[in-house]
C-alpha cells in the first residue's frame, strides 16, 4: 500500500515539476504515472550500474557528478516516453532537481 502511495505521490511530484519548468512537459497524469514508474525502475536497476562505472569521477569530482547522471536518467525517461519530455540537458539538470525535491518533500507526507 505505500508503495503504490509512493508512487502517486512521485506521478504529482512530476506534474509539479512539469508546472514549474517550461522546458519539460507532461501530457496527462497517466502519463506522469507510467513516467514515475520508468524513473523508479531506472533509478532502481541502471543508475547503482552507472554510479559503479564512474566511481572515479565522482570522487574527483567531490560527488557532483551524481547530478549529471541523475540528469542523464531523467533526460532518458523524457526521451523514450511519450507523454513525458524533457528539452535539453539543462532542463534535466534542473527537471532532475526539482523532482528530487519535490518527492523527498511529498515523501514525508506518508511519514507524518
Amino acid at each position: 500500500m505505500i508503495l503504490l502511495l509512493v508512487w502517486i505521490l512521485n506521478a504529482v511530484a512530476l506534474l509539479i515539476v512539469a508546472y514549474i519548468l517550461p522546458g519539460i512537459t507532461v501530457a496527462s497524469f497517466g502519463s506522469a504515472l507510467i513516467a514515475a514508474l520508468v524513473l523508479g525502475l531506472l533509478n532502481t536497476l541502471v543508475k547503482p550500474l552507472l554510479i559503479l562505472l564512474t566511481l572515479p569521477i565522482t570522487i574527483v569530482t567531490l560527488g557532483l557528478f551524481l547530478i549529471v547522471l541523475n540528469a542523464l536518467v531523467f533526460w532518458f525517461a523524457g526521451s523514450i516516453l511519450r507523454g513525458f519530455h524533457v528539452d535539453g540537458f539543462w532542463w534535466a539538470v534542473l527537471g532532475a532537481i526539482v523532482y528530487s525535491i519535490m518527492s523527498g518533500l511529498l515523501s514525508r507526507l506518508l511519514v507524518a
